[in-house]
Order: C-alpha cells, then sequence, then structure tokens
C-alpha cells in the first residue's frame, strides 16, 4: 500500500512539474521594427525589448510569453539641455542590478571642439523600474578613450567581483594596413579601408569610470589567407564600403569558455553576418572559430532574409538559449525588424544559430 502511495505521489509530481512549463509558437521578423534589439527578462518574470528606436532616445516592449509583444513607449529621452548627448541614440542594453536598471548606450557627445563627424561615447541611465524613466546620472560619457566608439556590452563576473564592459572602435578615420585594403585600392575600388575593433575594459563599480586601458579584443583579419577574411570583408569586396565592423559584441560563459559574438560588414547591407570567438578568459586573448559565419543572409538558398545582425543571447530560465538580433526581409524593405532563433553549444563547443527562420517556432518558458 505505501508503494502506490508513494508511486502515485511522484507521478502527480511529474505532472505537476510538466504543468509548470508552458509552449508557444510565434514567426519571424516580429513586428517590432527595431535595430540592435536586446530583451531583459527582468526580475518581475516579464521581458522586456529595447532597440535603436529613435532620434532623440528609446522606447521598450514587454511581453509575458516572448511572442506578443506591447508597446510600453519611450523609457529615455536624450539630446535634453543638462545631457551630455546631441543625436544619434544607439544600441541600448539594460541592466538589473540592486534594483535599480541601468542602460547603457551610445550617442554623439556634444563636446566636440573639433568637428568630428562621428563623435559617439558610451553613457548610461538609471530608472526604478524596466519601463523607466531613465535618467542620466553623469553629465559625461562613462570615459572618453579619444576616438568614437558604440556598441557596450557588459559581463558582470561572479567570480571575482569584476564588471567588464566591451565596446567597438568606429571605422571613422581609422584607415588599417591589410591585404585586403592593398587589394581593393589595386581594383581601383577605394583608396583605403577603414576598420572598426572590439575592444574590453575593466568598469569601476559605480560605473563612473574605467580601471586601467582598454585591451583589443577582436579585429578584421589582416591577411586575405585568413579563413575568417572572406566573409567579414564581403562589404568591401560588394564595393558597398570602404569598411570592415567589427561590432556589436556580446559575451557570456559556458562551463568555462567564454564566447564573444560579433557582427562584421556594413549594418545597412545585405552582407550584415554574425560570427564568434572562445576564450578562456573575459578580457582574451579570443581565438574566432572555425564555423563561422554563424547567421548570414539566407537569399541564395530561396529565402528572403538578409542583414542578420548585431544579435544578444538570451538564456530562459529552462536553460534555453535564443539569439535575439535584427535583420531585413523582401517584404520590409530597409526596415530593421527583430529576429529570434535558437542558439545551442554543440558536446564539441561549437556555437550553432538555427536560423535565420521565417516558419513557424517554438517558444517554452517554465512558470
Amino acid at each position: 500500500m505505501k508503494k502506490s502511495i508513494v508511486f502515485v505521489m511522484a507521478i502527480f509530481a511529474l505532472l505537476s512539474c510538466a504543468k509548470k512549463e508552458t509552449c508557444t509558437t510565434y514567426s519571424n521578423p516580429l513586428d517590432v521594427e527595431y535595430g540592435d534589439p536586446f530583451i531583459l527578462h527582468a526580475s518581475d518574470g516579464r521581458f522586456y525589448m529595447y532597440g535603436t528606436s529613435g532620434d532623440q532616445g528609446f522606447k521598450v516592449y514587454s511581453s509575458d510569453d516572448m511572442v506578443s509583444w506591447t508597446d510600453e513607449g519611450m523609457v529615455y529621452h536624450g539630446a535634453t539641455p543638462e545631457s551630455w548627448t546631441l543625436d544619434c541614440f544607439w544600441a541600448p542594453e539594460v541592466y538589473e542590478r540592486n534594483g535599480k536598471y541601468y542602460l547603457f548606450f551610445s550617442a554623439n557627445w556634444k563636446e566636440n571642439p573639433t568637428n568630428e563627424g562621428e563623435n559617439f561615447r558610451i553613457g548610461y541611465a538609471v530608472a526604478d523600474k524596466p519601463t523607466g524613466p531613465f535618467v542620466e546620472e553623469l553629465a559625461r560619457p562613462v570615459f572618453d578613450p579619444g576616438y568614437p566608439i558604440i556598441d557596450a556590452n557588459l559581463y558582470f563576473d561572479d567570480e571575482n567581483g569584476k564588471v567588464y564592459m566591451y565596446y567597438s572602435r568606429c571605422c571613422y578615420k581609422h584607415a588599417v594596413e591589410s591585404e585586403i585594403a592593398d587589394w581593393a585600392k589595386a581594383q581601383g575600388w577605394f583608396d583605403s579601408v577603414e576598420e572598426s575593433w572590439v575592444y574590453g575594459v575593466e568598469l569601476k563599480p559605480d560605473f563612473s569610470g574605467v580601471i586601467g586601458e582598454p585591451v583589443l579584443m577582436l579585429r578584421p583579419p589582416f591577411s586575405m589567407d585568413d579563413k575568417q577574411a572572406e566573409w567579414e570583408s564581403r562589404s568591401v569586396t560588394a564595393r558597398e564600403v570602404n569598411r570592415r565592423w567589427t561590432e556589436g559584441s556580446y559575451i557570456f560563459k559556458h562551463g568555462d569558455t567564454f564566447y564573444m559574438m560579433y557582427s562584421a560588414n556594413f549594418f545597412g547591407g545585405q552582407h550584415y553576418a554574425v560570427g564568434y570567438a572562445t576564450a578562456d578568459n573575459p578580457m582574451g586573448p579570443f581565438t574566432k572559430a572555425a564555423n563561422n559565419p554563424v547567421l548570414q543572409k539566407n537569399t541564395a538558398s530561396g529565402g528572403q532574409v538578409t542583414g542578420t545582425g548585431h544579435n544578444m543571447v538570451l538564456t530562459m530560465n529552462n536553460g534555453d538559449r535564443y539569439c535575439v538580433y535584427h535583420a531585413r526581409t523582401t517584404a520590409t524593405g530597409d526596415e530593421r525588424v527583430v529576429f529570434i532563433d535558437r542558439l545551442r553549444i554543440t558536446d564539441d563547443g561549437l556555437l550553432v544559430v538555427d536560423g535565420p527562420t521565417t516558419d513557424e517556432q517554438e517558444v517554452c518558458l517554465k512558470k
């Protein structure tokens, strides 16, 4: 009799656990016109999606199920008289720390004595809730490396208590010698090729500045024989523009390995694509993966998606991972829209993105 009771209780427990996970279907692209999307799974259980969404600040969408999204309006307004910002508000990321919400973003800096065409820096604003309002704590950027920077991404190291910020140095006035540049010049296409590079630096605990000097994490390959050169140089070889980008970095840890994803090529073109690199330390050195790119246009295989890039990785409470990124389709034209596709790490450590997809997908949540 006791064994029967135990058996029944075990079955009931399994059924109860099963009921705690609910699955819903969706299709890409989502009905959200964002560039550079970032999703926060907040402590209130809801999902909040931020992105490049306006000339004067940022808005947010919220969701309970990752499928239906509600426009919550603007959560941060820049370009005010008291702000350090001027315009071009890009790539927001929001982090929940100690009951506060911190929005990191890029914008043009008002302080521009040499009248630079690109004067981007990184700053942050704080709010008591994920829907804002977010207010700047500093009357200046977090720091000034002496060149324009964008695409802040933070990593909080629970082992040593340190906070690391990764960013991209802009291509602006950053012509770099390489075999690709020499080849493009020989073709009569471009006199030089500018590059953007990803750097990492330790942040002060209160985010008021940096500790030490930035360290180079990733850059485009020098040699045309490099296995990464073909896909990372497509904007040049397609004669779109004389620039090679390494931008939109996002770092996360799986086991003992740090994975840094990044985007290459012109964000406004069809060749925008995503790769990744790995390291044993959050400050590198990072080694680019042999299976790059892991996300790119699918038009060559009959699909309708181009311009896949600037992603983040969302880890669900059931352990599933999703790659959140923007792209374009033949239907959306030049508008950047949000995609969410499954991301997985294979047993031998390879990162794989199952996308871009436009057919029905499933997302499961633990309640």
